[in-house]
């Protein structure tokens, strides 16, 4: 399952320019780079479920990764959820691709863990939080972050202290290793396939259309007057 971007008018420089030159305004439209993350996180949600109905044994046999497991399912997409997190932190673009990196240690860290629909949700919280104090000059309290996930408080603390703590406090991310996951990002935009992602990207790039013929004619509609 691979993203695709078959109109000549969508192209991965259209994420970079999300990425490095977002527009910070209330109305802001939700950035891109959280559906090219909620494509690659379902992609390897879908690959986790595969390998766990074949391999038993594939199941994290580790109990401090399964901290982050809810006891129910939440019934919202990633791509909701995140959107979710966006309109009510609006964290920008870099936080995103900084809580990538984060993920991405986190796995490496712990090879044995396995995303799934029980604990995809606490992860990407606690990840976008985190990525938001490295990130961010001002931020939201832990308990804020809580309701916008569907968190108690002290369930958000709880997640934050144990994620800190199985990462060894390693949350720097240098310019080079940012620049070389926005490449990263910018390849599963490129590639072939066929995705959500070619809708998402198009209906954002109508919607961008229209607002700025909005703003021509009632620019227009002034000068008459």
């Amino acid at each position: 399952m691979a993203l695709a971007v078959t109109n000549s008018n969508i192209s991965p420089r259209k994420l970079r320019d999300d990425l490095y030159f977002y527009s910070y305004q209330q109305d802001s439209n939700i950035p891109l780079v959280i559906s090219v993350l909620a494509s690659l996180i379902e992609r390897n949600l879908a690959r986790n479920q595969r390998i766990a109905k074949n391999c038993t044994w594939a199941l994290s046999k580790n109990v401090r990764t399964r901290v982050f497991d809810c006891h129910e399912t939440p019934d919202m997409t990633i791509q909701s959820y995140l959107e979710r997190i966006f309109r009510y932190t609006r964290a920008g673009p870099s936080v995103y691709v900084v809580a990538y990196v984060y993920i991405d240690r986190f796995c490496q860290l712990y090879p044995e863990f396995r995303i799934s629909p029980r604990n995809v949700h606490r992860l990407l919280i606690t990840t976008i939080m985190v990525a938001s104090k490295y990130v961010e000059d001002m931020n939201y309290r832990n308990s804020y972050f809580a309701r916008v996930g569907g968190l108690t408080t002290n369930e958000m603390n709880k997640l934050e202290m144990e994620f800190i703590f199985m990462m060894g406090f390693k949350f720097h991310v240098n310019v080079s290793v940012f620049e070389s996951y926005c490449c990263h990002l910018e390849r599963e935009v490129s590639i072939g396939g066929g995705y959500e992602i070619e809708r998402t990207i198009r209906c954002a790039e109508e919607i961008k259309s229209k607002q700025r013929e909005e703003r021509r004619c009632s620019q227009i509609t002034r000068v008459l007057l």
